[in-house]
């Protein structure tokens, strides 16, 4: 299998003497198959030279499929200019996540509307198909492509590409779900050891790939400031990576502030800390140009789900409550949920809300931890003790974020956290990621 970076920026494109070595362009990775499948990792500017690549003299029809990870403006705003889609002839799949507010082929053609672009998405001339997906298995032009939903204020999905013997994974863009990585008294290193269920499942995710490809935009310095922004560290990538058994790791979608001087700092400290955990993982800051050829295991380890696709969202209906005793809080988060087309109920105490789950069960439950009275770990065990309640998925809204918190609350059966403060898409998007994994009901 073949890997090359046409973009390796965060944000927006940064062209400049500064940028020289690692590239301005935003987020493109082109894979080829050794069948010659070619499948393309994001459409940010970086797109451009790649199609230039593409339409070179002598080559054949371009057929490509397009894995958009999500459709915020750096990692689409390639594609306008992505020649392949306007010759007769070729064809390209888009395939990107479902939840982004409006259909894939809606959100492509917005950035394409006369106002903004000569020639409107629905004139090119190639034969485009669009294909929304959820977490799962899914075979993207015969190849093996896992997809599981990122950390990110967007609906985002990371892609695992299995073939020829070996595994790339790109996970752009996503942060860690907790402050803390290791849980307390457990050996550090090791993906049972991990505190938060989303950075297991994650870790999970990457598990014996030979190339992560994985975003770091920020120092452990610069995170705080920038927390529920959605991007990583390099501190939380390598650890991850190592914890995960993965041979080499590419950081990328480099902040648009950082020079290549900087860049090469942060490739500096990701070696040494690799170093320092005492692993053989190849530690390295993408960059333009930059041309993998991975050769095949002979043990090459799949990803594995209980679920090869799960059922779509966008086609159910679901139900929740809402529990939080400030008023504020309660009816923001109910009108936010609400604006996305879910039926939701609200409580203020936890035995309030105890009396509705008994009268009619919900799909999901968005509480939180700190109330008066009975606080959320208490309603969570009430909950947890019926068989009725046992499995019913929990979003629990939280500002304590230490370490015996947050292993509290997942030793008393929450399925995910949000913590306080958070945005309003950060919320609908991890209520939509917990949806997902929901198999739809049986009716008797």
């Amino acid at each position: 299998m073949k890997v090359r970076f046409w973009g390796t920026r965060g944000s927006i494109a940064t062209p400049g003497r500064g940028t020289n070595h690692f590239g301005g362009n935003t987020s493109c990775v082109e894979v080829t198959t050794a069948s010659g499948e070619l499948l393309i990792l994001d459409c940010g500017t970086g797109a451009r030279p790649l199609a230039g690549a593409l339409m070179a003299p002598g080559r054949r029809p371009v057929h490509t499929n397009i894995l958009i990870g999500h459709t915020h403006w750096d990692h689409i705003q390639g594609f306008p200019f992505f020649i392949p889609a306007f010759v007769l002839g070729n064809s390209v799949a888009i395939h990107g996540p479902q939840g982004s507010r409006g259909s894939l082929h809606e959100v492509l053609a917005g950035q394409m509307q006369f106002p903004y672009f000569p020639v409107e998405l629905d004139q090119l001339p190639a034969a485009m198909t669009y294909h929304e997906l959820t977490e799962g298995i899914h075979t993207i032009g015969g190849t093996r492509v896992a997809a599981q939903f990122l950390n990110h204020p967007a609906m985002t999905l990371g892609y695992r590409i299995e073939a020829d013997g070996v595994a790339v994974v790109y996970l752009v863009d996503h942060e860690p779900f907790s402050d803390d990585l290791w849980r307390a008294g457990a050996e550090p290193g090791r993906i049972e050891s991990i505190l938060h269920e989303g950075d297991r499942r994650h870790a999970r995710f990457m598990a014996d790939a030979d190339l992560l490809i994985h975003d770091a935009q920020y120092t452990p310095a610069e995170y705080p400031a920038k927390k529920t922004w959605g991007h990583s560290t390099y501190e939380y990538v390598v650890q991850m990576a190592a914890a995960a058994g993965v041979r080499r790791v590419a950081l990328t979608h480099h902040d648009p502030s950082h020079n290549d001087e900087f860049v090469a700092d942060i490739e500096s400290k990701a070696r040494a800390l690799g170093r320092e955990l005492g692993t053989d993982l190849e530690v390295f800051c993408a960059y333009e140009g930059c041309e993998l050829l991975l050769e095949p295991r002979s043990a090459s380890k799949p990803f594995l789900s209980a679920d090869p696709v799960q059922a779509s969202v966008a086609q159910r209906k679901f139900d929740i409550l809402v529990v939080d005793d400030h008023p504020d809080t309660l009816t923001l988060i109910v009108r936010a949920l609400q604006e996305e087309q879910y039926s939701v109920t609200n409580a203020t105490t936890g035995a309030e809300a105890l009396r509705m789950i008994d009268a009619r069960m919900p799909d999901l439950l968005v509480l939180d931890y700190k109330m008066s009275g009975m606080d959320g770990l208490e309603v969570m065990k009430t909950l947890r003790a019926k068989p009725d309640t046992h499995h019913l998925p929990v979003l629990m809204l939280t500002a304590m974020t230490d370490e015996p918190s947050t292993r509290a609350g997942f030793d008393a059966g929450v399925t995910d956290y949000v913590t306080k403060p958070f945005s309003i898409p950060q919320l609908t998007s991890r209520v939509r990621a917990c949806l997902a994994r929901i198999q739809p009901r049986v009716l008797a």
